[in-house]
């Protein structure tokens, strides 16, 4: 099987022909409720939900990362169902996450301002790598960790602190791991491609669910945003677009990315 490429094709079909158990990590984020023009292409979600199923290893994670548009004012809900179908395959809902916009392209007058999308984190079984990244600054930096923590018991007490029983001394540092609420800037238009999302968002989720060398997949590559960063974190990739177009733009920007001199 090659890596390290972009291949234009059903992503269906394309990925019916990779092996089994053989992708680590998949970032993607997929047309969605036709918000998108995209190149006159069909969208075949089941198909593409068991080969994902099927390429992903055990401990492997996908994030898929969707929204709804709003039709005759109701919104659509295939965010859900999409999730939904996933674990009807087998795949754990290990956490849902959300990417908070930074802003909005047009204020809504009749409901609140839509200013996020899902970002889904489905697992085969417990993720086998997950590095936190830990950029959130602790305002108790420097004092002595709690005896106590946050979290009540079902009595309604509140349990001990296991960073408090495990060093009695330990102090907060001065950053501590984020929250699942991520807020980028909005990645933009291309001029080759209606929707590119933040370079950011796929960096920070490879960082997160992927070691040096895994295989990290897009089999909606668009753009190239998630094989340029793997590329820049010194995973191997695989992208795959049904749009010849699209599939020229990722190379272009992927031949860019910048090669790390050396991978911790």
């Amino acid at each position: 099987m090659n890596v390290d490429t972009v291949i234009c094709g059903d992503a269906a079909e394309v990925l019916a022909g990779l092996p089994e158990d053989r992708i680590d990590l998949t970032v993607t984020s997929p047309p969605y409720d036709n918000l998108r023009v995209y190149q006159g292409y069909v969208f075949d979600f089941e198909a593409i939900a068991k080969q994902l199923y099927r390429v992903t290893k055990s401990g492997g994670v996908v994030v898929w990362v969707v929204g709804d548009a709003t039709i005759n004012g109701s919104e659509t809900g295939t965010s859900f169902r999409q999730v939904l179908y996933f674990m009807s395959l087998g795949f754990n809902l290990y956490d849902t996450m959300i990417y908070h916009k930074a802003g909005f392209r047009f204020p809504d007058a009749v409901r609140y301002n839509p200013v996020f999308e899902y970002m889904f984190v489905l697992s085969r079984g417990a993720p086998k790598t997950f590095s936190p990244i830990k950029d959130k600054k602790n305002s108790y930096f420097g004092q002595r960790v709690a005896r106590q923590s946050s979290n009540r018991d079902v009595n309604g007490s509140l349990s001990p602190n296991s960073a408090w029983k495990n060093d009695k001394n330990k102090t907060v540092n001065l950053f501590g791991k984020r929250d699942n609420v991520w807020r980028y800037i909005i990645g933009g238009k291309h001029e080759n491609h209606p929707a590119i999302f933040p370079e950011a968002l796929a960096h920070d989720h490879i960082l997160s669910w992927s070691n040096p060398d895994d295989l990290v997949l897009d089999p909606m590559c668009g753009g190239g945003t998630t094989c340029k960063m793997a590329k820049e974190l010194g995973r191997h990739w695989i992208g795959i677009d049904i749009s010849e177009k699209y599939c020229e733009l990722s190379r272009k920007r992927i031949a860019v990315a910048r090669v790390p001199l050396f991978v911790e």
